[in-house]
């Protein structure tokens, strides 16, 4: 038996989960409106909040969306329903990137039950980590949360850790020296609240003193922006690639949604998180994040783990912003969408 139409509270709720995901530069590019029989969701890309100048091909804003499609998921366990999704259902719409049934009952353990909560807790993190090892167990458990969204994370040891600090330096480099990047990298801070989007002067982060972390220097040519004083940063940061067997608009959604899970159960186990994007933004350094030795694949995401303090709250879009209920009472009814 099918679940009753989605109510605009329940509606609220889910998007309000998939609003609290991470996207490049806090874009937030998403866009939501319940499907035509009022028990599901459509996810668009939003092209107006894209990063055109350093992700032309718009991966990352699909990766972007990917993660708000698992806060999804993991929100529809929390209405008693179960989540299907199809990925970019409609060729005649490629802003329509997900199609979210929730018209099935839930089973006894809704998927990402235990998850729920770490979705308003889970924030970017780029401060020092502790010089600390996140244990085999905890490894094992990210990696077969990735494996269940089709996508592969490794964890890497020593010499690939060096290895992609080196590269992703080199594009931190690169892209400092590009004006065009640089402009758009500086549209999206947001130094003085409030503020809905972007990178507010909280969640900058300092450089590491030794020079051994390539953290982003979003705040580079911005004499207006509060300078932190360079830290000591974790002497082998634990990094893990986020791959994909392909390179299609499906791979960076799965990916997305690989990354979101990934980071959610890193959360519930006290880990923070951060993501180096710098190497992956120029297609010579993204192909050099790989090993020759490893298996055929496309590097998505760099992940930094570690223990360490919070990283601060970016600010979020006004669920009105993102949530399209035009038309909604007319095609449920009143007394039906308030069942």
């Amino acid at each position: 038996m099918a679940e009753p139409v989605l109510t605009p509270d329940q509606l609220e709720l889910l998007a309000t989960a998939a609003g609290a995901a991470p996207s490049v530069h806090n874009s937030q590019p998403w866009r939501l409106r319940p499907t035509a029989d009022a028990r599901g969701m459509l996810v668009f890309g939003d092209p107006h909040r894209a990063v055109a100048v350093s992700d032309p091909l718009g991966r990352a804003l699909h990766i972007s969306v990917g993660t708000a499609v698992f806060n999804l998921r993991v929100a529809a366990g929390r209405l008693g329903r179960a989540a299907t999704v199809r990925l970019l259902p409609d060729p005649a719409d490629p802003h329509l990137l997900a199609e979210v049934d929730l018209g099935a009952p839930a089973a006894r353990h809704p998927f990402g039950h235990h998850l729920y909560p770490a979705i308003a807790q889970r924030h970017s993190s780029r401060q020092p980590f502790a010089n600390r090892d996140v244990p085999e167990a905890v490894l094992g458990e990210l990696i077969e949360a990735a494996r269940e969204e089709d996508a592969l994370l490794t964890p890497l040891e020593e010499d690939a850790v060096l290895r992609v600090l080196s590269v992703t330096a080199e594009a931190e480099q690169r892209t400092a020296a590009d004006l065009a990047r640089q402009a758009e990298l500086r549209g999206w801070l947001r130094l003085e609240a409030p503020a809905s989007d972007g990178i507010p002067a909280a969640a900058l982060g300092p450089q590491d003193r030794d020079a051994r972390v390539p953290m982003r220097d979003f705040a580079a040519g911005r004499p207006d922006a509060p300078a932190e004083v360079p830290r000591h940063f974790e002497a082998l940061p634990q990094l893990c690639l986020l791959t994909t067997r392909t390179d299609h608009p499906a791979d960076w959604l799965r990916a997305g949604q690989a990354l979101e899970h990934v980071w959610l159960l890193a959360t519930v186990h006290g880990l923070r998180a951060s993501v180096l994007h710098q190497a992956v933004e120029w297609a010579e350094t993204r192909w050099r994040l790989r090993d020759a030795d490893d298996p055929p694949g496309h590097v998505q995401v760099v992940l930094r783990l570690g223990y360490g303090p919070p990283g601060a709250a970016t600010p979020r879009r006004p669920v009105q912003e993102i949530l399209d209920l035009s038309g909604y009472h007319d095609t449920v009814g009143y007394g039906e969408s308030s069942a």
